[in-house]
């Protein structure tokens, strides 16, 4: 079966190789059809300790590491990435 992998916001990185890791996600309610967050931590193992509070990451499954530790932080996602500058030609008409 494979590991499940999901992305979220770190919102603590207080503990030693620990990072609480906040994931939304959006459904629709049931009754009325609205579309709802639910929201669940996950307390992810990083083992050199390089992942921050703000960041947004993805973890995956493992093993349990500890009591309450099944997962582990794969990488960090760009949310900040600049688009590459696109250069605009000068207009000929512009300039009359």
């Amino acid at each position: 079966m494979p590991k499940r992998v999901l992305t979220g916001l770190i919102v603590s990185d207080k503990g030693d190789k620990t990072v609480v890791v906040n994931v939304e996600r959006k459904v629709r309610h049931a009754l009325y059809g609205k579309i709802i967050r639910r929201s669940k931590k996950y307390h992810a193992h990083d083992e050199a300790n390089e992942y921050k509070q703000g960041e947004t990451v993805r973890i995956e499954e493992t093993a349990p590491i500890s009591k309450l530790k099944t997962w582990k932080v794969v990488d960090r996602v760009n949310t900040h990435a600049t688009p590459e500058r696109v250069e605009l030609e000068p207009d000929a008409s512009a300039s009359v």
